[in-house]
Order: C-alpha cells, then sequence, then structure tokens
C-alpha cells in the first residue's frame, strides 16, 4: 500500500540514443551520423531499450509507494530536494555522483543499475527486480548506509562547489594551466596541464588512471604507499584527499616539486590563478558546472563538512 506521506524521487538520465535525436532531430538521422563515426547503431537502440524498461518498471514499483517525482539529471543542480524525501537513483555510478551532491540534508541514495549486463555498477548495488524487498526494508529501517566523504572547494570571491569523486583544476583547452599551488608550509609556481583532487570514491577512477601511467612509465616503480593507493584505493570514507599533478614541467619559471600528496581532513590545499583566461574548476566530469578560475582567485580544497550516504 502506498503511504500518501512518503515522498520519492526517482533520477533518471538520457541515454546515448536520445541525445544523438536530440541532438540530430530525427532517429534517422542519427543513425547516419553514428554510422558514418563507424559505431553500432544497434547497441545505442538496445540500450536505450533496455533502459526504457527499467524506468517502467521502477516507476511501476515506486508509484505503488508513495508520491513519485520523476527527475532528469540536468534538472539537479536547481532541483530542492525535500529533507524527507527518499532518494531512487537509476543510471550509471556518474548519475549517482552528481545526485550526492545536491543532497544538501544528506538523504541516503537508492542506486538501481539498470542494465547490470552492460555497467558495473561499483555505486549501484541494486537490480531493478530488488526494488520490491529492498524499499521493505527501507521501510522498516533495516538498511545500512554507507557513508561517501566529499571534497569542497571554495574560492576567494565566495562560490562553492562539492566532488564526489574528484576536481579538476585547470583550463578549458589544451594549453597549459599557470598556477601557484600550496600544502602546509610548501608552495611552488606550476605549469601543468592540470591538478586533479580525489576523494576515496574517485581514488579508483581518474586517479588510478594517472597512477597507472606512472607506474608504467617508472616500470612499476613507485613508492610503496603510492602503489598500494593505486592499486586499492581509500575507503569510501576516509576523512583525507589525494591531489596528483598532470604533466608538471619544471623551468626557469616553474617547479615540479610538489606532484603528488594527500590533504588531511582539518588541512586544505590551496591553488591561486594565474590564468588570465580558459581557468576552470570542475566536479566530477561536469565541465559545464564548473567554476570560472582567472587570475588572482585562489580555491581553497577541502574535506567537505557534509557527506553523501549510500544505502547497501
Amino acid at each position: 500500500m502506498a503511504d500518501a506521506d512518503r515522498k520519492i524521487i526517482l533520477v533518471t538520465r538520457r541515454t546515448r540514443l536520445q541525445e544523438m535525436v536530440d541532438r540530430y532531430n530525427t532517429i534517422e538521422q542519427a543513425k547516419f551520423q553514428a554510422e558514418h563515426l563507424g559505431m553500432d547503431f544497434g547497441d545505442f537502440l538496445a540500450e536505450d531499450e533496455v533502459y526504457r524498461a527499467a524506468v517502467r518498471a521502477t516507476e511501476a514499483v515506486l508509484e505503488g509507494q508513495g508520491r513519485l517525482q520523476r527527475l532528469d539529471r540536468g534538472f539537479l543542480p536547481n532541483f530542492l530536494f525535500p529533507p524527507a524525501a527518499t532518494v531512487v537513483v537509476l543510471g550509471q555510478d556518474g548519475l549517482v555522483a552528481n545526485t550526492l551532491k545536491y543532497l544538501r540534508h544528506g538523504q541516503p541514495v537508492l542506486a538501481i543499475n539498470p542494465d547490470p549486463a552492460r555497467w558495473d555498477g561499483v555505486l549501484l548495488p541494486f537490480a531493478v527486480p530488488d526494488l520490491p524487498a529492498v524499499l521493505r526494508d527501507v521501510w522498516a529501517g533495516r538498511r545500512k548506509v554507507r557513508e561517501v566523504t566529499m571534497a569542497l572547494a571554495t574560492l576567494t570571491d565566495g562560490q562553492t562547489l562539492l566532488a564526489v569523486n574528484d576536481f579538476f583544476v585547470g583550463t578549458r583547452g589544451h594549453v597549459s594551466a599557470r598556477y601557484e599551488i600550496a600544502h602546509g608550509d610548501r608552495h611552488e609556481r606550476q605549469s601543468s596541464s592540470g591538478v586533479i583532487v580525489s576523494t576515496g570514491l574517485g581514488s579508483t577512477g581518474w586517479l588510478r588512471s594517472v597512477l597507472t601511467g606512472a607506474s608504467g612509465v617508472s616500470g612499476g616503480r613507485l613508492a610503496p604507499g603510492v602503489e598500494s593507493l593505486r592499486l586499492k584505493g581509500l575507503p569510501w570514507d576516509a576523512r583525507r584527499l589525494v591531489y596528483s599533478v598532470r604533466e608538471p614541467f619544471p623551468g626557469r619559471w616553474s617547479q615540479a616539486g610538489m606532484v603528488f600528496g594527500q590533504v588531511e581532513g582539518g588541512a586544505c590545499l590551496r591553488i591561486r590563478s594565474l590564468m588570465p583566461e580558459g581557468g576552470v574548476i570542475f566536479s566530477d566530469g561536469i565541465e559545464a558546472d564548473g567554476l570560472e578560475f582567472r587570475s588572482g582567485l585562489e580555491a581553497r580544497i577541502e574535506v567537505a563538512p557534509q557527506r553523501g550516504h549510500v544505502l547497501t
């Protein structure tokens, strides 16, 4: 039986097929463009069909449990989640991460993998058929919650941005980023391809790719602590961040001594922009939701006071 007082928000996303049709106006044009680029358009269709079926099945269950509202990913930045709402996310790991950033009251997320054959789903512990049993446990308070540490970037002009996986600090193009970096009593000027600052959750993603590349260049001779981080990452609830500088260039103007480190809770990493234009800070791979990082602005990056929560 539905509880009239329950508010349920179902967060969904557009499929690749929907995005292509939006871009090229018709499915025929989308098919032409995909095949022209050598892509399998049949895979686009199959992914879309499976996802739509998962949405229909999920909605059918949730409509019997409370007042359901469906929310597209594109509206997340401007949506105010009710404090008591139950938040269900149907999509890939990135959709869960993006949703967690906008839950100002720390509501736990019930994350569902719409296509287990396609997506591994580190953040997606449940499949659609699990939903009725999981909801019974949720209403009865029997489900455990896993805590996720987030990162916070604060600019000197007052703007803020949260990250669930990682921050990128650099430029919008492929030119070198120029900035001053400081951590503790160390500081230096740098020119690089940008700085990645990762949380525990993000340490098994982009950061692992960076460290794997470094391992290949060094013949696998990373420091023991760094190698362990590459292989295992940090716990999701670790109250510290890891920063890594991409392709630092040592020269007369720039140094390359501070290229990797950990920022403990209570401390911060400070980066001051020396870029007249093109500087940016964005989180979790969403550049469109980033902050302009122009010359003179300083970013303070630290463990965020608020934390994400995922039902398990």
